[in-house]
C-alpha cells in the first residue's frame, strides 16, 4: 500500500494549527507537531519547505476553512444580510478561537508592513467581499463598504482576541454569555447599515 500523502499533510496541518496557536512560528516545535500528527518529522520539509512554510499553510488553510464556513453570498446567489454576516463570524472564532491567534502571531513575528505569505490571493478574496458589499447599504450616508467590511471583521472578532478588553470594558467575555455578545454585534451592524 502506497503512502498517502494528503492525508499526512492533513494531519500535520491539524497538529500544527493547536502549537501555531499556543507558541507562534518562532516558539512552535516541530518535534511536538509531528509527534501530535503521529507523523516523523521530516515528512515537514518536503512536503512544506519548514516551520515558517508549513505556519503560513495552516494560517492559510484555516482562512480557507472561514471562507466556506461563513460566504457572503447564500445557498441561492443572494447576498447575505449583512448583520446576520456578522454574527456567522463571531459565531465562528467563537468555535474556533485559535484563527485569530495565528493572525496575531503572523503580525508580531512579521515585520511592520511587510507583506505576509499569500497575501495577493487574501487581498483578492477581500476585494471580492467589499465588492458584494457595494450594494449592501441602507438609506442615508454609508460608510465605505471597505470601511464596513473592516469594521464587520473588527466587531466580530475584537473580543476573542483580546478577551482581557472584554472583561474590563463589558464586564465579561464573549464565552461567559456568548448570546448576548453575537446579539450586541449584530444590532451594532444593523445600526451601521441603516
Amino acid at each position: 500500500m502506497g503512502w498517502d500523502t494528503a492525508k499526512t499533510k492533513r494531519l500535520l496541518l491539524d497538529a500544527a494549527v493547536d502549537e501555531f496557536a499556543a507558541h507562534g512560528p518562532e516558539g512552535a516545535r516541530i518535534d511536538r507537531i509531528a509527534a501530535a500528527a503521529g507523523v516523523n518529522k521530516e515528512r515537514i520539509y518536503p512536503y512544506f519547505g519548514g516551520k515558517r512554510q508549513l505556519f503560513d499553510a495552516v494560517v492559510q488553510r484555516e482562512l480557507e476553512q472561514l471562507a466556506a464556513a461563513v460566504p457572503m453570498a447564500e445557498d441561492d446567489g443572494h447576498p447575505v444580510d449583512l448583520p446576520e454576516y456578522a454574527g456567522r463570524v463571531f459565531d465562528y472564532h467563537l468555535a474556533h478561537p485559535h484563527l485569530l491567534r495565528l493572525l496575531q502571531w503572523e503580525a508580531l513575528c512579521g515585520e511592520p508592513g511587510a507583506e505576509v505569505a499569500g497575501q495577493e490571493r487574501r487581498a483578492a478574496y477581500y476585494a471580492q467581499k467589499v465588492a458584494a458589499l457595494g450594494g449592501a447599504g441602507g438609506s442615508g450616508a454609508q460608510p465605505r463598504p471597505e470601511d464596513l467590511l473592516y469594521a464587520v471583521v473588527a466587531l466580530a472578532g475584537w473580543q476573542f482576541a483580546a478577551p482581557q478588553l472584554a472583561r474590563m470594558i463589558l464586564g465579561g467575555t464573549a464565552q461567559e454569555d456568548p448570546a448576548a455578545r453575537r446579539a450586541a454585534v449584530v444590532d451594532l451592524v444593523r445600526r451601521l447599515v441603516r
